[in-house]
């Protein structure tokens, strides 16, 4: 498996003076912690960084190690190898000696100079908050070399950007080979070891460092970073070392093994899962970067996507089929899903898990989607015991709840549909809300939760009998869903589904949620019906890397996704495509097209994907995408419902049977 960058391409921007973003690599370390800059190793984002860790897995995330920047000397010939921007532009070009970037196993940036090579590889410790530098530099000739690795040091939320202060980072040489860094009184530790390296204490701050993706968001886009002092070594030879940086003390460290051990880890993750493509491949080892382990559950739990997002409720169960059942990850299935079982409330699954411990429940739609990924689980394993001792009374309840009505305005009406909300209040994935202002108010019926509420009963009806419980009436209760469905979300002049319906109300905007009434594995729509809304999709809303969240038709249409929040958000569902729907788009498409083409076209709509793992976040998949052309990836740079959604439907719809 190989995804690397050449030297055109590592220069693209100072040829070309693009203003895309550049590519970005991730590393994560299983408990929300991990490490991420861009391919010439500028950082754009105060999301990247070399140690970003997690101290309440997965969440309190603080940015401890921003990089390492390089000075080498060649017979006394200087070579800047960092690479960092400031108000006026460049302040280091270091990517000018790149010769070439490569991704897996791990991030590795070779660069060249007189005949000297250098590389530098990162990992991250699986389990733990350290991250690893090692460097090999390859001297044919025997030159005299001379190198000094300055550490960018900080101690802030992630959220956050810092500016220099006083805070004292007190550094104290705790070993021969180890440096333990506390910025300020009571912080975290920074833990810096070596070897084959000396360390010269001698502390500055870098001044000025411009995040130019903040710049376009419209947030604060200059920090300060605190250097504590240098490493530093002189040779005339070939050499390897390394650097750790960590928040616990480093003990013993041995390179070979590490390495070792995390390309065994990788190599299980491809063998358990067991495909040979290697698109899919690639896939697999992202989807192992949302699922993360959450102290305050003991469990498993899946972040919604890097470099920002906690864990979230509806995000997950969308995205647990394809990251743990696709890949052959059952008990970290059955993990996350009791986790959202156990916290479920008034039939309501956590919306999400804050830094602190009581869980948000502002979400009309998770309890579904969780009702959904049990579905999925069965499908894929069979495990009716699992369902029964751990995740039926909660599915029981949440019909209950949502039948009898619960929080939020959530409840069944008179004509067996749920509606949900109050004015100001949003519940469904279209949730951007700026101030007062909410962006897409659909309190109501919206279309995609009645869909889900039908493939709920039906899903009920038919488990009741296997659970040993009597129907509870599901199944009467299904069919009077599934008829007023088509009754009342039709929209037959325009042969599509109504978003969201409320009292004598029809919203005709041309929305991407109808979808999911015909993807679903239960569908309240005939089959006439679903093709037409599937027609009607591809015309107008589908946008090579997912759905439009708006028809461009619409005057309320945004086609650009910058600017400062309040623009951001304006747009986030007016138009911007969303990865995630690409997914059910293609199952909805191969329910209802001639089976002697669906498969070319579920072909056709996911090989976009296959050159999306080099634009943006390199091997994943990016949140959205802007919804005029040439749909810049936009967002979050990794996804966990975009690489759950195109997982599962390549591995369900395109490469293997249907389950």
């Amino acid at each position: 498996m190989e995804l690397s960058f050449g030297k055109s391409e590592l220069i693209a921007d100072e040829i070309y003076h693009r203003t895309f973003p550049k590519q970005e690599w991730l590393l994560t370390n299983g408990i929300g912690g991990f490490a991420s800059s861009t391919i010439i190793g500028l950082n754009t984002r105060r999301y990247h960084g070399l140690l970003v860790a997690s101290l309440n897995p997965p969440v309190d995330r603080r940015l401890l190690v921003a990089k390492l920047d390089e000075d080498l000397y060649i017979d006394h010939q200087p070579y800047v190898l960092g690479t960092n921007q400031v108000r006026d532009g460049y302040a280091q070009r270091g990517y000018l000696y790149l010769q070439r970037f490569e991704r897996y196993p791990f991030p590795v940036y070779i660069y060249q100079m007189e005949g000297v090579f250098l590389i530098k590889t990162i990992l991250m410790v699986y389990g733990e908050n350290t991250t690893v530098v090692h460097y090999k530099v390859i001297n044919p000739f025997q030159k005299n070399i001379s190198l000094y690795i300055f550490p960018l040091l900080n101690c802030r939320d992630f959220h956050h950007i810092t500016r220099e202060n006083q805070w004292p980072f007190h550094q104290e040489l705790i070993q021969e080979k180890q440096v333990k860094v506390e910025p300020y009184n009571e912080s975290p530790h920074i833990f810096m070891a070596f070897d084959q390296l000396s360390y010269k204490s001698d502390p500055s701050w870098y001044r000025g460092m411009y995040y130019s993706i903040e710049d376009y968001r419209g947030l604060p886009c200059y920090e300060d970073h605190h250097i504590p002092g240098y490493f530093y070594k002189q040779f005339n030879k070939s050499e390897e070392f390394s650097i750790i940086v960590s928040t616990e003390k480093v003990k013993d460290f041995d390179y070979d093994a590490c390495v070792k051990k995390e390309k065994e880890r990788q190599q299980q993750l491809l063998e358990q899962a067991g495909y040979s493509d290697d698109f899919i491949q690639k896939l697999v080892l992202a989807a192992d970067d949302f699922i993360v382990y959450r102290a305050s559950t003991g469990r498993k739990s899946i972040i919604a996507g890097y470099p920002w997002f906690n864990d979230w409720g509806r995000d997950a169960m969308i995205a647990l089929p394809g990251l743990t059942l696709c890949t052959r990850r059952f008990q970290d299935a059955r993990d996350i899903l009791a986790t959202f079982a156990e916290h479920t409330k008034e039939g309501l699954v956590p919306n999400m898990f804050t830094d602190g411990e009581e869980p948000l429940y502002n979400t009309v739609d998770a309890s579904l989607w969780f009702i959904y990924a049990v579905q999925k689980y069965l499908a894929y394993t069979r495990d009716y015991a699992f369902v029964k001792n751990h995740l039926w009374k909660t599915m029981q309840e949440i019909i209950c709840c949502y039948r009898d009505g619960t929080r939020y305005g959530i409840g069944m009406e008179q004509d067996g549909l749920i509606r949900a909300g109050f004015p100001g209040l949003q519940l469904t994935w279209m949730d951007a809300k700026v101030g007062d202002w909410v962006v897409t108010p659909r309190q109501g019926k919206p279309v995609e939760i009645n869909a889900l509420w039908y493939n709920a009963l039906m899903l009920m009806s038919k488990l009741a009998a296997t659970m040993n419980n009597r129907d509870d009436d599901y199944g009467e209760l299904a069919a009077i869903v599934g008829r007023n469905f088509v009754d009342l979300f039709w929209y037959e002049d325009g042969g599509y589904l109504y978003d969201v319906i409320e009292e004598k109300k029809k919203d005709p905007h041309l929305r991407p949620n109808q979808i999911i009434a015909v993807s679903l594995p239960y569908s309240p729509l005939p089959l006439p019906k679903a093709r037409s809304v599937v027609m009607r999709t591809f015309e107008k809303l589908y946008a090579v890397y997912g759905l439009r969240s708006l028809s461009p038709d619409d005057h309320d249409f945004r086609g650009d996704y910058g600017g400062d929040q309040y623009r951001r958000d304006g747009a986030y569902h007016q138009g911007t495509v969303w990865s995630w729907l690409l997914g059910h788009f293609v199952t909805a498409c191969m329910k209802v097209l001639d089976s002697q083409e669906n498969s070319t076209i579920a072909h056709l709509l996911i090989a976009p994907l296959k050159d999306h793992l080099r634009q943006h976040g390199i091997g994943t998949v990016s949140e959205i995408f802007e919804g005029d052309h040439p749909f810049i990836p936009r967002g979050a740079f990794a996804q966990a419902w975009g690489v759950g959604e195109v997982l599962r439907c390549c591995v369900e719809d395109l490469w293997l049977e249907k389950l």
